[in-house]
């Protein structure tokens, strides 16, 4: 990749933060990773997981210690549940709470369900390339930090 690729590469995602700060708000006390984490366990119930804190930090790739700190401030808002593994009580499984189903549905409908046919003429195909690409650049930045000096 050349430099000027690189660079309109770094532009594009500056560009995608801008996109994501125009979401509606959020009810007071929510955060957009709020919506993320819900998101990703609704997911991975439906294939069947019974979701760990460690489920979550896989699925959206972070660390476990700000997931950690992310679901003791849902539960402690009402939208997820822990509760200890009957098999080992060193494991704890989370739960979305109706509160959660709430706030996770009415945005799904309310903004997603509107964007999706605003965004028809962007291609499944492209979507994944470039969600590929933000993430291919991300690791490589995250992992081999380049240091300059002046």
């Amino acid at each position: 990749m050349t430099v000027e690729k690189i660079k309109a590469l770094l532009d594009a995602c500056c560009q995608a933060k801008r996109a994501r700060e125009l979401l509606p708000t959020l009810p007071k006390g929510v955060t957009s990773s709020y919506i993320q984490y819900l998101d990703a366990i609704e997911r991975l119930e439906c294939e069947g997981v019974r979701v760990k804190v460690s489920d979550i930090s896989d699925a959206l790739h972070l660390p476990r210690p700000g997931v950690t700190r992310t679901v003791g401030e849902m539960e402690d808002k009402g939208y997820l549940q822990k509760s200890a593994s009957a098999e080992d009580g060193r494991v704890t499984y989370l739960t979305i709470t109706e509160q959660g189903r709430k706030l996770s549905q009415t945005f799904n409908e309310q903004f997603f369900a509107q964007l999706a046919p605003l965004l028809d003429d962007i291609s499944d195909e492209d979507a994944a390339c470039t969600i590929r690409t933000i993430q291919a650049l991300y690791d490589v930045m995250a992992e081999r930090r380049i240091t300059l000096v002046y």
